[in-house]
């Protein structure tokens, strides 16, 4: 038997990443526990047919509890089947209704469906902590949307944008996730009860079809999923791959913000920081480290998501004809780091949201600093309104904002507000308040607070 203790390799998501809710679902004792639900739910849709009697489920259903791993790993190590291995423990416990265990059944019966139930589960968790972020986000586009805030493009000072704009662009990206979410749950379905490759024979040879279908629709209405109309051996791989989809956006959508974070706690922008704890090391070389942890963790496990995803569509791409086992194994490896590395990604930007410090006065010094520049467009609009030659004002500002960058390269101030309005050709053309009034930032964010209320509201109706 396997030793679990640090003494051997124990994967990060045993302890480290995730919710212990989440690690309860992909554990091997609640995927068990579902084998035998499930089990027991055939059983007794098969006593509603006369296959399985009264005294036999009743067996079953006393022993439903009595998982023994170790036992069952034991008698895998003999036969190399992990399934078959539970079902002869199940069957040495129920030892009056063991033998009808499994009747009819593949093992794709059964683990197919346990794992469209995990899948389900794991998604609504999910669900929940996306809605939870995009009210932490809610707030946040509320609290700013009409804050002018420095926008950058190519990572350079573009025009002003607002806070809560920005925010309601993640806010955007993650509500599109969870409506894709959404339609990933609308079509998620288990294998049903259809046998070696999938066309119910063994059923049908035990009841005619139309009772064949009535057990399996009896069965899967107790597991509290739908089956697939058409399956092979296995369900559609297909439907994994569009849970990974989902996953993988999700992951995408928080990688950009969690980006973002980073780029704006760094100190030449120095607008965002992510929470610090009292004690918190950032370095063991550097003790003055305040570094963007969380926002890091996001993007490291964000790109697990991303290639954990492409194994999702290899498997929908390989399964051949009715069946290959090359999925088997990377199945127990990447649905449960996906759904942790998500869950895990999730907390984190929640706790980053909860905690983010806005730092109102370099935001406003950054304003400061780089606006001028943003108006220079509508001032030599309002100017050539008022006469002016369209390429001598173009040029009379070009060569304003060329001495004025080159004054912020030598002393970090922006010269242009006092350069335009002291400007002889500028001032025969534009007064001092109006020049005043086109350099504020305020007026040039367009109509981002008035689309920031029409995703709130949005927002609001989910």
């Amino acid at each position: 038997m396997a030793s679990f203790d640090y003494s051997t390799f124990l994967s990060p998501f045993t302890w480290r990443y995730g919710s212990e809710h989440l690690r309860n679902i992909w554990s091997e004792t609640y995927k068990r526990k579902l084998w035998r639900q499930i089990w027991i739910a055939l059983a007794k849709a098969q006593h509603q047919q006369g296959l399985v009697t009264k005294e036999e489920l009743d067996d079953l259903i006393a022993h439903q509890d009595s998982i023994d791993i170790e036992k069952s790993q034991r008698t895998e190590k003999e036969i190399h089947h992990d399934l078959m291995a539970e079902i002869k423990v199940f069957a040495t416990q129920a030892k009056i209704g063991g033998g009808k265990i499994h009747l009819g059944a593949t093992s794709m019966d059964i683990e197919d469906n346990a794992d469209a139930i995990r899948i389900k589960e794991s998604l609504l968790i999910i669900e929940e902590k996306i809605k939870k972020l995009l009210g932490l986000f809610a707030k946040k586009i509320e609290m700013y949307k009409d804050t002018p805030c420095m926008g950058y493009t190519h990572l350079q000072p573009a025009e002003p944008t607002t806070l809560g704009y920005r925010f309601a662009f993640y806010a955007q990206d993650l509500l599109n996730d969870l409506k894709l979410l959404r339609f990933v749950l609308g079509q998620l379905k288990g294998k049903g009860f259809k046998g070696a490759v999938g066309t119910s024979a063994s059923y049908t040879s035990l009841l005619n079809k139309e009772k064949a279908k009535e057990m399996e629709n009896a069965v899967m209405q107790t597991l509290g999923i739908d089956a697939v109309t058409i399956a092979s051996q296995t369900a559609p791989r297909k439907l994994e791959y569009f849970a990974a989809s989902a996953l993988s956006s999700i992951a995408q959508s928080l990688y950009k913000f969690a980006f973002d974070v980073r780029i704006m706690q760094s100190p030449n922008f120095g607008e965002w920081q992510e929470p610090f704890g009292a004690k918190q090391v950032g370095s063991s070389a550097m003790p003055f480290k305040k570094n963007p942890i969380k926002s890091e963790q996001i993007c490291s496990l964000a790109r697990l998501v991303f290639h954990l995803a492409d194994v999702s569509r290899d498997n929908a791409s390989h399964m051949l004809l009715e069946r290959t086992l090359d999925d088997s194994a990377n199945r127990r490896v990447f649905l449960p780091e996906m759904f942790l590395s998500v869950d895990s990604i999730l907390e984190s930007a929640t706790k980053i949201l909860e905690g983010l410090v806005i730092n109102e006065k370099q935001i406003e010094k950054n304003l400061e600093k780089y606006g001028p520049f943003v108006a220079t467009e509508a001032i030599m609009m309002e100017a050539v309104k008022n006469g002016a030659n369209r390429q001598d004002m173009h040029e009379a500002l070009r060569d304003l904002s060329m001495q004025a960058w080159e004054a912020i390269q030598k002393s970090g101030e922006n010269p242009l507000t006092n350069l335009l309005i002291s400007d002889t050709r500028i001032a025969s053309l534009i007064n001092t308040k109006e020049l005043k009034t086109l350099l504020d930032p305020k007026a040039h964010i367009g109509l981002a607070k008035d689309a920031c209320e029409q995703l709130l509201q949005e927002l609001k109706n989910i």
